[in-house]
């Protein structure tokens, strides 16, 4: 009996001793970024068409799931089980699919948002997406740095993701700007750092900028993070529309747009529970953009089955919010079936007042 208790406090000793030399290593490297850092146009293409001010613009914002989130994936926080595409050619496909509808589509848009985009990550098994992903000038944000995600088993492990902005047109500039973290030590030291990713368009024939805003908002804390990073960010965009710009932002809210939970009701709170965005809430004369008609985002709690009507859920919380200079013209959600991602993606077509 001496012998097996001795046996287990050494095991529980060595236990205690990995999980603290863990902890330690996580919080050493842990990702701290500045309130405002400048990101680097990579590639970047001096001598890129300047966008007109005048005629339409086209946007298109999809959070791709890292090239991991397909029709065939399900993930472990939405009551899945994996954190992972299967293999590296799982990946790949999913990625060709993702080009394809971005690049190959018969009127391509003028401006692209992505996020969720892998560069170096043990879950996507190495591929630097952007390297596929890129047009003339692109922006890239990291949102996700950590070199082990311990959970769930077996571990994501090294995980480098963010948001990606690209565009075949000029670009001045572009920052990202740090949201609130809802989440303390030692929950903080493994998990994402929501951003911005701001680009700045020069507009042909004006000294005002396009002002495109990448955002991805808190998805699995309490509410209160997401309550936080949406007043921030409207803090933003309304300071960058007094400055006489014009302001776009798109992405993934995980917040559900006005009208959602009508169109999509949510038959599994016990899985997760997006924040709910209301009209009040924007500064005067802003508007949101978004389409009911095709949902969003599916909970990945399963492989897809869109025949499987009980378990399978919906969601329309990507979408846009665009400034009182910005007129909308047209905002469809590209129905693709969540072939190669959990979301679906959304075009924007708009123009600018004079």
């Amino acid at each position: 009996m001496k012998k097996v208790l001795k046996g287990l406090l050494i095991l529980v000793l060595v236990v205690l001793f990995a999980l603290g030399g863990l902890l330690g290593y996580l919080t050493a490297t842990e990702y701290q970024p500045e309130a405002t850092e400048q990101m680097r146009l990579e590639p970047y293409n001096a001598s890129a068409p300047v966008l007109s001010a005048e005629g339409e613009i086209s946007v298109l914002s999809w959070n791709i799931g890292y090239a991991g989130l397909g029709k065939y994936s399900d993930f472990f926080m939405d009551g899945g089980k994996s954190a992972r595409a299967a293999d590296k050619m799982q990946v790949s496909e999913y990625l060709g699919g993702i080009y394809a509808a971005i690049y190959n589509a018969e009127d391509k848009p003028d401006l692209v948002m992505l996020q969720e985009v892998d560069v170096d990550s043990a879950r996507t098994y190495g591929i630097d997406e952007t390297a596929l992903l890129q047009s003339d000038n692109a922006a890239f944000a990291y949102n996700y740095s950590c070199p082990f995600v311990p959970i769930p088993f077996p571990p994501m492990g090294k995980v480098n993701s963010g948001l990606y902005t690209t565009t075949a047109y000029a670009v001045d500039r572009a920052e990202r700007i740090q949201l609130p973290c809802p989440f303390s030590w030692p929950l903080r030291i493994a998990n994402l750092k929501r951003c911005l990713l701001v680009s700045y368009l020069p507009l042909e024939g004006t000294d005002k900028k396009l002002v495109l805003v990448n955002l991805h908002l808190e998805a699995y804390d309490d509410g209160e993070g997401k309550i936080a990073q949406t007043n921030q960010l409207k803090s933003f965009i309304q300071a960058e529309y007094e400055k006489g710009n014009y302001v776009i932002a798109g992405g993934d809210f995980n917040q559900i747009f006005p009208g959602g939970l009508e169109a999509y009701p949510n038959t599994h709170p016990e899985l997760w529970i997006p924040g709910v965005l209301d009209d009040d809430m924007l500064p005067e004369g802003w508007h949101f953009a978004f389409d009911l008609a095709v949902p969003s985002c599916r909970l990945l709690n399963q492989p897809y089955d869109p025949a499987d009507t009980v378990n399978t859920q919906y969601y329309v919380i990507d979408g846009y919010i665009v400034s009182p200079n910005v007129t909308v013209k047209s905002v469809e959600t590209l129905d693709l079936g969540f072939t190669d991602s959990d979301h679906n993606p959304v075009r924007l077509v708009a123009t600018l007042a004079p």
